[in-house]
């Protein structure tokens, strides 16, 4: 474990290399902090984890870590993964590093013009007038992360100095295998084998063009995007980057708690990690959604912070890179992850809590406090 300013700064040592090989390159892993074993629940997820992975017909990967006790589990989760709309954390890390340093202001206008517009989801298009709209980078930050808006991230990634300035801002903080990307609407393009053109943001233009390249053209492209993705990251990377993001590690405080908030607004995925979660517990999160090529589906992503009633949260990290799975099942897979750490703290709490009980019931005078106020509940 480092300290920097007081504070632990990233690395985890890896005490147990590999629990279960469900197939070449696949296994799942727990580590720990240094000086720490995996409790009882990295144990529960791992099986349970190994589990899902293999019986799910496709490339998933996965990710969890525990905030406050800095283990982790992961199935394949060393290799990159496409992020799609999971790299606009970066743009916000990046714009509220900015923000921080005194180089903006989340009221700073902006005035967004036709010129600004990008590909797929883009809901601020429809403010768009003539001589387009005033917003400001506040009100940016929450379209691009709470509607996962496309416009909406390419604007902020030019106001603080483009993708290589977001890149930067990342790789300062040393958060490990995380590759921002590009604007959105260059990626998307070169993965669909377009060059962008501006006429491609409205209406079904990019779909038209799209649909009239050569499949086989497309195939390529998509595979070589699948194979080395510009905006790979690893489940293990963007589990601690989540982590570190909750333990303040990463923005000032009121930035972070403006990026926790507005994640929690997240409208886009509700029955992805959202649908696994029990009663009480809470989800600050990002989805990310790729390209389709007749059944394939690439990029279908949520990563988050999930908090318990009692306050403990898990950084969780789902990535599926492809499958030809429909979405329903794409999203149990989803929830399934979600539901699997719901499972592992209430079951160590309890066994956590059993001993406990044991030794104070017998203490005289404690016997009836115990059983009201704290003994487990089914």
């Amino acid at each position: 474990m480092c300290v920097s300013d007081g504070r632990r700064c990233g690395a985890v040592v890896l005490v147990m290399t590999t629990l279960t090989a469900c197939a070449a390159g696949s296994p799942v892993r727990v580590t720990a902090a240094a000086g720490r074993s995996p409790p009882p629940a990295a144990r529960i997820l791992a099986t349970r984890l190994a589990s899902l992975g293999r019986s799910f017909h496709g490339r998933v990967g996965i990710a969890v870590e525990d905030v406050s006790q800095e283990w982790s589990v992961s199935y394949d989760g060393a290799r990159f993964y496409p992020q799609q709309s999971v790299s606009k954390l970066c743009t916000a890390i990046a714009v509220l590093g900015a923000v921080d340093a005194g180089r903006l202001q989340l009221t700073d206008p902006v005035l967004v013009r036709r010129e600004d517009m990008s590909v797929f989801h883009q809901p601020i298009q429809a403010r768009l007038t003539d001589a387009g709209f005033q917003t400001d980078v506040g009100d940016l930050l929450i379209d691009a992360i709470a509607d996962s808006d496309n416009a909406a991230d390419d604007i902020l990634i030019r106001k603080v100095g483009g993708s290589e300035a977001v890149q930067a801002a990342v790789s300062a903080r040393e958060l490990g295998d995380i590759r921002c990307g590009p604007e959105e609407h260059l990626l998307e393009s070169r993965i669909a084998g377009l060059a962008w053109r501006p006429d491609y943001a409205f209406g079904q233009a990019f779909w038209t063009a799209r649909d009239a390249l050569d499949p086989a053209l497309r195939a390529r492209k998509l595979q070589a995007y699948l194979d080395d993705p510009e905006d790979g990251a690893t489940p293990l990377a963007l589990a601690h980057l989540l982590a570190r993001l909750k333990r303040g590690e990463l923005l000032s405080a009121a930035s972070t708690e403006r990026l926790l908030a507005t994640m929690a607004l997240t409208r886009t995925g509700p029955k992805r990690l959202p649908a696994g979660l029990g009663p009480g517990w809470t989800i600050a999160h990002k989805t990310g959604t790729g390209q389709d090529l007749g059944t394939l589906a690439t990029g279908n992503n949520d990563v988050g912070l999930v908090t318990a009633p009692d306050g403990r949260s898990f950084a969780v990290v789902v990535m599926i890179a492809s499958t030809h799975e429909p979405v329903p099942e794409r999203q149990r897979l989803m929830a399934a992850v979600a539901g699997f750490v719901v499972e592992a703290h209430d079951e160590t709490d309890a066994a956590e809590l059993r001993p406990a009980l044991s030794q104070r019931a017998g203490r005289p005078g404690q016997t009836e406090a115990i059983r009201s106020d704290q003994a487990p509940t089914a």
